[in-house]
């Protein structure tokens, strides 16, 4: 069975807390493991969550602040350390192109697996696409240049039985109807429906944009920062940030299924809050306020 899941590594935000480290993000997805933006103490809680360099294929990193980029150091020479099998692609801001090599040599180390350099620029573009999702890139508003990620399935087929059975279709015919698109005159479309492909963002620092808009329709899973609490909105704003309540009217307005807020200034201490929030802003699905090493399934398909 696929596994497809969030692995929580870290949910602070610019400062780690004793109970917060900084950023990091991986997501699982059929084979493919997706680093998102590793902060400092990346690779001690990859670790403690029981994910190992072997399980990533892809680093996306959304800008280069500290919180957001200072594990890339240690994540990549682990890769090499452990001889990594395959190659790794790291997607980052053009922008930004200096800081990655500084990270990626801030140390002597011998490189033994091939890391792919595949930079974003522009207001973003598709990234990548495989037999399971396209990776595609859209820009936010920060400070600095930042970007957002998007995981999209390609739809698929869904057999009907009931129409299978009308028309006398079973055993390996069915099979075959679904790898040929028609078997004895009758055809795929005749006996199935579309299955709508599962969608997964990732929506760091940034103000409300278009972007951040896009980057959530129709998501099954959205997970984007909430740094500030609604009654310091003027102070989001003015640091590029979100507040729960931005964030759960986003969430809302685009049809999530799962919102995963996380990204915590450490001024407040009390999560139930951001959860309390995001409620009264009107989000009526599930709602996890994340916590270090929590592991969150993406909702099965519906």
């Amino acid at each position: 069975m696929s596994v497809r899941e969030l692995v929580v590594l870290g949910t602070a935000s610019q400062v780690p807390t004793r109970h917060r480290n900084h950023n990091g993000y991986v997501l699982l997805w059929d084979g493919d493991g997706i680093l998102f933006d590793p902060g400092e103490g990346t690779q001690r809680q990859m670790l403690r969550a029981g994910v190992a360099a072997h399980d990533l294929n892809r680093i996306c990193v959304t800008h280069f602040h500290g919180d957001h980029s200072l594990g890339l150091a240690g994540v990549i020479q682990r890769i090499n350390l452990d001889r990594v099998p395959h190659p790794v692609t790291a997607h980052y801001p053009a922008s930004g192109e200096r800081f990655f090599k500084r990270l990626r040599y801030a140390t002597a180390y011998r490189e033994t697996v091939k890391l792919v350099q595949e930079p974003v620029a522009g207001t973003g573009a598709v990234l990548a696409a495989t037999g399971s999702y396209a990776l595609q890139a859209r820009r936010l508003s920060h400070p600095v240049e930042s970007y957002g990620y998007r995981l999209v399935e390609p739809d698929g087929r869904r057999m009907l039985p009931e129409l299978l059975a009308e028309r006398g279709i079973g055993g390996p015919d069915v099979g075959r109807l679904m790898r040929e698109g028609a078997v004895g005159g009758v055809t795929l479309e005749e006996v199935s429906e579309v299955r709508r492909g599962q969608r997964f963002a990732f929506v760091m620092d940034t103000r409300l944009c278009d972007g951040v808009h896009e980057l959530a329709e129709g998501c099954d899973m959205l997970v984007i920062e909430s740094t500030f609490l609604d009654e310091d909105e003027s102070l989001a704003t003015e640091h590029g940030h979100l507040t729960a309540g931005q964030a759960a009217r986003v969430a809302a307005r685009a049809g999530v299924r799962h919102l995963v807020l996380t990204h915590f200034s450490q001024r407040y201490d009390d999560p139930s809050v951001f959860e309390r929030q995001a409620r009264e802003a009107g989000f009526t699905g599930e709602l996890t306020v994340a916590r270090d090493l929590l592991r969150v399934p993406v909702p099965k398909r519906r």
